[in-house]
């Protein structure tokens, strides 16, 4: 990982010592990704396969997972690998729950009558990343709050794995999450169609989950297209900031490096800290325990692009925090909520040594689909509230339109509306109603 002191540092080299891996090469990545969303809009199913074989390396005879694969794959899971997933799902369930939206209602005035419902989306499309791990708690994350927001239609894309088969135990975890439609298709193209809709795929209304760059991007322009369909969050690479002192253990924010680095050789992991020793002794603890990890190559090439910041304070590495705005962001200070009301910017925040991220992944019950890319500063992590939409509802009578007709017509009048006015006047019977 490159070590910088942030005081030493031009702007320009604060500025691309926060830089995304991915960023750089974006035109790109959306060039190419463009051309896989119209090769999909064209070529429909067909172009699927097809993209599957060249990105996948598998050929399909079909789509779509079977009953029998859903049935096999019941079978064949491990029972205490099953109570885990069984223990997540009421973990995130009681979160979700508590985060329905109520109807509100108010009365600004007499005779007058506001109320906002919430509605479930229709037809959503959760879109679960393939590459080298089966990431079951992602299921969980998007088709619990699905269920519990009661969207009709909920439909599922993934990449086959080398067989041309999804892994068993994200097939039992949709399913126990109620959801039925799966279907083998990953990457980009899988975005594009469950935005545009083939003759196997439904079109749908709103598209969740995280992925790769092209991933991220399809959804980007997707999002922009009318024909297209409306995002979650542009969800990338994970990324994890930690801000240590040297009071923090040094293995323990070295395995919370790891953690994400692991995710995949696009993820990124930054380490703020206050002084050169102690992030020394950081680095070389991520080294030794690099040698032990399965995923250690993946995780080499994610720390090639990682940092670590020297900053004089807590209240400066907040300040670069709330700059870069991290998907994860983990507190390894002495007094962690003392600084919480200085955090602007973060997808999730991980408070004290015993709180690491993997937890927030897994079974605290709060959503780890969370923005990345520094979409933080604009974006929330997912909750049950968008899979819903919102409709008002207004109702004024008699009384409330003689009390607030006159200002409805005086705002017409001054914005040249001559309609919207006897839209008011017809009912009031003044002036414009009188014709």
């Amino acid at each position: 990982m490159k070590m910088a002191n942030w005081n030493l540092l031009a702007e320009i080299e604060k500025h691309d010592i926060l830089l995304r891996p991915q960023l750089a090469d974006q035109k790109n990545i959306r060039d190419q990704t463009q051309s896989i969303i119209n090769q999909v809009r064209s070529d429909g199913d067909h172009a699927l396969v097809a993209l599957t074989k060249k990105y996948d390396f598998v050929n399909l005879n079909a789509l779509a997972v079977t009953s029998d694969e859903f049935a096999t794959a019941a079978k064949n899971i491990d029972s205490n690998i099953f109570q885990a997933i069984q223990f997540a799902k009421t973990q995130i369930e009681k979160n979700q729950i508590s985060q329905l939206p109520a109807i509100q209602t108010t009365t600004p005035c007499s005779g007058v009558f506001c109320e906002r419902q919430p509605r479930p989306i229709e037809r959503v499309g959760l879109y679960i990343p393939g590459g080298s791990a089966p990431l079951v708690s992602t299921v969980l994350m998007l088709a619990i709050p699905a269920k519990i927001a009661k969207c009709p239609l909920k439909i599922l894309c993934t990449p086959p794995n080398a067989k041309g088969e999804i892994n068993p135990y994200i097939l039992v975890a949709a399913k126990l999450c109620g959801v039925e439609k799966i279907f083998k298709v990953g990457g980009a193209q899988a975005i594009a169609a469950m935005a545009y809709g083939t003759k196997l795929i439904p079109k749908v209304d709103k598209i969740f989950g995280p992925g790769n760059a092209w991933v991220t991007q399809a959804k980007i322009l997707v999002s922009e297209d009318a024909a297209g369909a409306s995002i979650d969050m542009p969800a990338g690479p994970s990324e994890l900031m930690v801000i240590a002192d040297d009071l923090a253990d040094s293995n323990i924010v070295a395995s919370d490096l790891l953690s994400q680095a692991e995710h995949s050789a696009d993820s990124q992991v930054m380490l703020i800290t206050f002084s050169e020793k102690f992030a020394n002794t950081v680095q070389q603890t991520v080294m030794k325990q690099l040698e032990k990890l399965p995923r250690s190559s993946i995780a080499k090439k994610s720390l090639s692009h990682s940092r670590m910041i020297i900053a004089n304070d807590v209240e400066q590495a907040i300040l670069i925090a709330n700059s870069y705005a991290p998907e994860h962001l983990i507190l390894q200070i002495e007094n962690s909520e003392k600084y919480i009301a200085l955090i602007q910017n973060a997808g999730a925040v991980f408070i004290g040594p015993w709180t690491p991220e993997t937890v927030g992944d897994y079974v605290t019950g709060s959503n780890h689909v969370l923005p990345t890319y520094g979409f933080a500063k604009s974006y929330s992590g997912l909750s049950v509230s968008d899979f819903m939409k919102y409709i008002s509802f207004q109702k004024v009578t008699q009384e409330g339109l003689e009390k607030i007709g006159p200002y409805a017509e005086k705002l017409a009048e001054i914005e040249g509306l001559q309609a919207h006015k006897r839209a008011v006047s017809f009912r009031l019977k003044s002036e414009a109603g009188d014709e």
